[in-house]
């Protein structure tokens, strides 16, 4: 019987890719605590993210690529998992430099159920094990409170010799909102430096610990907000929330020239209220079309992340400050919720992949 060796077993592995970033797991460095014990090799898969959709794939590779090696017996694998970050945004300071990735969740125009999707996704990124805060930055309209469940003022812990604001938490997750700032009917009026200057606070003094990711309910439209953010606030990327009908194009068109004008990268497209399943007859019903927002994403070459259907329990349970995956997690919304976090998920880790790379390219080339 041949030998088998560390070095036989890694290069064998180095057939097997991830299946987004498209590099081999062993060069990506996702190949951990290798044994080799007689004829059992064991080691771990070291995820790039907790909600990887494709670790069946990964598993079922590495077996494949070692089951042609003569002398081995057996096949342990195990899988964890290490966020990497993917922020960017050169000359500008990191306001949050515990915060490996930052979402901004955004939409061309009012009314597409934004913050429903961006507060669903933030539970659903931590349902998958990973570290997640929500931030709202929706300034003139902020609904992340009464979505999660939560209101009244931060309290402050000392950060550094200093205080900081320390976010509540709702259903696990650390949460911070202007509206906790905010009588219920006083509106907000502000422009230019005064919005500038709360934002950065709501970023730079908030003690928001370790995160893997940040999902930032932004703003309809475009504005100052989102170039503020753009200036002060080193990002990962952006997702789009649109609705199914092909007017949705035209707001997607607006969006995506915004964040290309600013250098945020678009990580997908998601439409909401794309069907109803009518409780009676549960056949799929197309009350705004369909398809609207996926046509939008093959036209500019963004990923589609998935249609969220219309129900009447995600909107009561949002107005009664339960997300819908903490109600109802096995309901088939919760699991395309968290299919769709799994998909951004993965479309963070090929961001990730492709800054370090291109910053590797720097530093040789200079």
């Amino acid at each position: 019987m041949e030998t088998v060796t560390k070095d036989v077993v890694l290069e064998a592995l180095k057939k097997v890719q991830d299946p987004e970033i498209h590099r081999d797991i062993v060069s990506l460095g996702m190949v951990k605590n290798l044994e080799v014990r007689g004829g059992t090799v064991a080691f771990t898969v070291e995820l790039t993210t907790p909600a990887c959709p494709l670790r069946e794939r990964i598993h079922e590779d590495c077996k494949k690529a070692l089951g042609g090696l003569n002398g081995i017996t057996g096949v342990d694998i195990s899988f964890g998992a290490q966020v990497r970050g993917s922020k960017s945004g050169a000359g500008q300071t990191d306001l949050l430099p515990s915060v490996k990735n930052v979402v901004l969740v955004a939409a061309g125009k009012g009314g597409v159920g934004k913050s429903t999707v961006a507060a669903n996704l933030a539970v659903a990124l931590k349902m998958h094990g990973a570290a997640t805060g929500l931030l709202d930055a929706d300034i003139y309209g902020p609904s992340i409170p009464i979505i999660m469940g939560v209101k009244g003022e931060p309290g402050k812990v000392a950060v550094d010799g200093g205080f900081k604001l320390q976010p509540p938490l709702a259903h696990g997750l650390p949460v911070m909102s202007i509206g906790f700032f905010l009588e219920p009917d006083q509106a907000v009026i502000w422009r230019g430096p005064m919005l500038g200057k709360a934002l950065q606070q709501l970023m730079g003094d908030v003690h928001w610990g370790d995160l893997d990711y940040l999902v930032v309910d932004m703003p309809p439209g475009t504005g100052d907000v989102q170039i503020t953010f753009s200036q002060q606030l080193k990002v990962s990327g952006a997702l789009l929330v649109a609705t199914p009908q092909d007017v949705a194009l035209a707001d997607v068109v607006r969006a995506k020239s915004m964040f290309d004008k600013v250098m945020v990268p678009i990580l997908g497209i998601v439409e909401n209220m794309s069907y109803f399943i009518c409780d009676g007859c549960h056949k799929s019903h197309e009350i705004f079309s369909r398809g609207g927002a996926q046509r939008a994403a093959e036209r500019f070459k963004i990923p589609f992340l998935g249609e969220i259907p219309i129900t009447s329990s995600l909107r009561e349970w949002g107005d009664r400050g339960v997300p819908i995956l903490v109600r109802e997690p096995d309901s088939e919304i919760s699991k395309v919720f968290l299919e769709v976090a799994s998909k951004l998920a993965g479309q963070l880790s090929v961001v990730s992949e492709a800054a370090r790379r291109a910053q590797s390219l720097k530093i040789i080339s200079s």
